[in-house]
């Protein structure tokens, strides 16, 4: 059976409405970690991160669980309290975010520099936020011991700006990340942002990548990477909430490769998986 790790930070989501907010849990990696599963439940699959000690900790670890997902990987820290965030949602649609997060836990993840416990699994997702939020000296301690792993590496760039110290810093790394990815996960806006490219530009330098992966472009739908893909993607009827646009597709996406489907397969059930998720408000959607 293979065993898939997701490995970043999960937070309190607040989705504000006119009359209040919901309260749920969320983050990148841990979204696409709860979609994988729902599409491919015979997989695997273990959430990697840290939490506290505090009541919001103990929801997050029982949300993850509840979800099918396991938790022998994640760490408790006494005294250490979760990210929370907000987020606000345009008629259109799109969505803003405010955070609360510098405290977080989750960034004293491999703190010990101790990655043994990754050694496990047959594979490995991380995105840019699982990587920004860590001090520098852990971050290219994992980089190094990531290149000395065989497991399948998963990466999606997840480009937030406010997380890195400078946008060159964020394009070295990212560009060491790029080059171990054997599934590249990247979204066209955030490259554009992180490289200051062109949409084209970014196609052609994903075109040239080695491995396989999908350049997500929302409604226009996925260039498929590492092999041709010629095929039409019908956008969502109803574009409520984009919050998680992208983890929904990666993990539509991931289910369907990791579970030997093709890759004509697997981008159409990413693209399904997203234009579903946008119909709702928040991360997770029902069910």
């Amino acid at each position: 059976m293979t065993r898939i790790a997701c490995i970043g930070e999960a937070m309190i989501e607040l989705s504000i409405l006119d009359d209040g907010a919901i309260v749920g849990v969320a983050g990148d990696t841990l979204n696409t970690a709860i979609y994988l599963h729902r599409q491919a439940p015979d997989l695997q699959l273990d959430y990697v991160t840290c939490i506290g000690d505090d009541p919001f900790s103990n929801r997050i670890s029982e949300f993850i669980s509840g979800h099918g997902i396991g938790t022998a990987e994640i760490h408790t820290i006494a005294g250490a309290s979760p990210g929370l965030y907000a987020i606000t949602t345009s008629h259109s649609g799109e969505r803003s975010f405010t955070y609360w997060r510098s405290e977080s836990a989750a960034r004293q993840l491999f703190s010990d520099l101790d990655f043994s416990g990754l050694e496990i699994y047959d594979a490995l997702y991380l995105s840019g936020i699982s990587v920004a939020i860590l001090p520098h000296e852990v971050r290219i301690a994992l980089l190094n011991w990531l290149d000395r792993n065989p497991a399948k590496f998963i990466y999606d760039s997840n480009y937030r700006p406010r997380l890195w110290e400078s946008a060159d810093h964020a394009r070295q790394i990212n560009e060491r990340l790029w080059h171990r990815a054997d599934v590249a996960l990247p979204s066209i806006d955030d490259e554009m942002a992180l490289f200051g490219e062109s949409a084209e530009q970014v196609a052609d330098r994903f075109a040239k990548h080695p491995g396989l992966g999908a350049l997500k472009r929302g409604a226009q739908g996925p260039l498929s990477i590492g092999e041709e893909v010629h095929q039409t993607y019908l956008p969502a009827e109803n574009v409520v909430d984009t919050t998680a646009a992208g983890d929904s597709f990666n993990g539509g996406y991931l289910a369907a490769l990791l579970s030997g489907k093709s890759q004509a397969e697997a981008l159409l059930a990413g693209h399904a998986m997203a234009s579903k998720v946008v119909q709702f408000r928040g991360a997770i959607i029902p069910e």
